[in-house]
């Protein structure tokens, strides 16, 4: 696998082609790429499967992390699956659709019996290493060439989920952590945006006594109070921390970590988050700050579609994660690959499986435009988001794509699955216990020495 972090600069730099040529306005500035986003693949190639043709009824298991009824990418899933199963009427799709952490821990255990379901969802990199290793998904190269697939992703963008030259899954984003906050809610606290992670604690103190709740979580569901927790971690060390760890040249007792975990402490303990947070998955927590019931929510920018529709869609403002004293650089993002559509390798309808995956990738990024839920596509996507009514929000987030200078990939999608089990649970006992960073740290280092290969 290519070097993480120059790959994803050539994702982001495929993004900035989409953010260009769907703006209008700029599409001409030195974008040697923005040719490239006027691709258009053959969607109703993949219509009519020879399967079709045998008249034999298949039924497709699709395990999904879309139960959102509100996020407008379930509504894409539910209609290219409608279409699909129109035009092949002998083709049932059957739907499995689950919180995130749920669908992790049921894939674990479907694939220790390896009946994983003909499509399944798993994160990039590290995450589906031993998916791959185990040899329970399917190599994708072939289909990607079908119909054109392979060109509608943003360039390097696949390279995160090819191992030894094979593509094992198909990405559905391509997004980076952003701040998004009620500018309403602000203005009612008499706070401004913080330019740096104390005014931020201190805007969470400020809301916190006019009776404002600051931010935001989902923590039932792990990885998102990770996903903030590394964003300290990256202003307080620079990129590359848990690359450094695996190469021996830090430990997790560096003060570069023990200082993330400090300041990530000040925040929770300045009352940033919701009362009983560990108890509400990503979804309940998303929608405290879609109905206006939170002032700043953090996460990946593939929130912007369900932001978008929701009730708070004009208040909502995004800001960079600010440094953490004064260390680090706001242009460096947590970047997020998407997760991905894999294929079972033991499924029983192999062909009929990858023609309908093939068929819903190349329709993916177009119904998604259609429901303002294209920011963060991980395709490249036709059209002008301005004249299609997305928000000034949602321009501005693509416009931040053009300024990222590198980043780090979150912790499960870099460290090895103990390890990354033991950060999560060690991070998350952090919302309700507050506990001595060092010590914290040091539970770090035993989970990656005991881990460790």
């Amino acid at each position: 696998m290519a070097t993480m972090k120059n790959v994803f600069k050539l994702a982001m730099a495929g993004t900035l082609a989409v953010s260009l040529s769907a703006c209008g306005s700029g599409a001409s500035n030195n974008n040697s790429n923005a040719g490239s986003s006027t691709a258009k693949p053959d969607a109703s190639a993949a219509a009519t499967p020879a399967a079709q043709e045998k008249k034999e009824n298949v039924t497709i298991t699709f395990q999904n992390i879309y139960v959102d009824p509100t996020d407008p990418k379930t509504g894409v899933l539910k209609k290219i699956v409608a279409d699909y199963e129109a035009k092949n009427p002998n083709i049932k799709i059957e739907l499995d659709s689950l919180n995130t952490d749920q669908q992790k821990l049921k894939l674990k255990t479907q694939a220790a019996s390896k009946e994983v379901p003909d499509i399944t969802i798993v994160n990039p990199a590290a995450q589906m290493k031993p998916f791959v290793d185990a040899g329970l998904l399917a190599p994708l190269n072939d289909m990607v060439e079908q119909n054109g697939l392979k060109g509608t992703f943003q360039d390097g963008l696949l390279d995160f989920y090819t191992f030894d030259k094979n593509l094992y899954a198909l990405p559905d984003g391509n997004n980076i952590g952003v701040v998004y906050y009620n500018k309403e809610l602000f203005e009612k606290g008499g706070v401004q945006v913080p330019k740096t992670f104390e005014e931020m604690v201190d805007v969470v103190k400020t809301l916190k006594s006019k009776g404002i709740q600051p931010m935001a979580i989902g923590e039932k569901d792990t990885w998102t109070g990770s996903f903030l927790f590394m964003n300290i971690l990256l202003r307080t060390n620079g990129p590359g921390f848990l690359q450094q760890v695996v190469d021996g040249k830090k430990t997790f007792n560096d003060p570069a970590f023990v200082d993330a975990v400090s300041s990530f402490e000040d925040l929770v303990q300045a009352g940033a988050f919701q009362e009983g947070a560990t108890s509400f998955d990503y979804n309940a927590g998303e929608n405290l700050f879609k109905t206006g019931k939170a002032a700043m929510y953090y996460m990946g920018s593939w929130a912007t579609g369900g932001i978008e529709t929701s009730s708070v869609s004009s208040k909502v403002g995004v800001f960079k994660f600010p440094t953490v004293k004064g260390k680090g650089n706001p242009d460096e993002f947590m970047l997020a690959p998407g997760s991905g559509f894999a294929v079972s390798a033991n499924s029983k309808h192999l062909k009929e499986t990858k023609d309908f995956l093939n068929y819903f990738m190349l329709n993916y990024p177009k119904e998604a435009f259609a429901v303002k839920a294209a920011v963060g596509v991980g395709q490249k996507v036709d059209g002008d988001y301005k004249a299609a009514g997305y928000s000034d929000t949602a321009i501005e987030i693509s416009n931040l794509f053009k300024e990222v200078k590198g980043g780090d990939l979150s912790f499960d999608n870099t460290m090895n699955p103990g390890t990354s089990q033991g950060h999560l649970t060690s991070i998350q006992n952090l919302f309700v216990q507050k506990k001595d960073p060092a010590e914290v740290a040091k539970e770090h280092q035993t989970a990656y020495d005991t881990n460790k290969k």
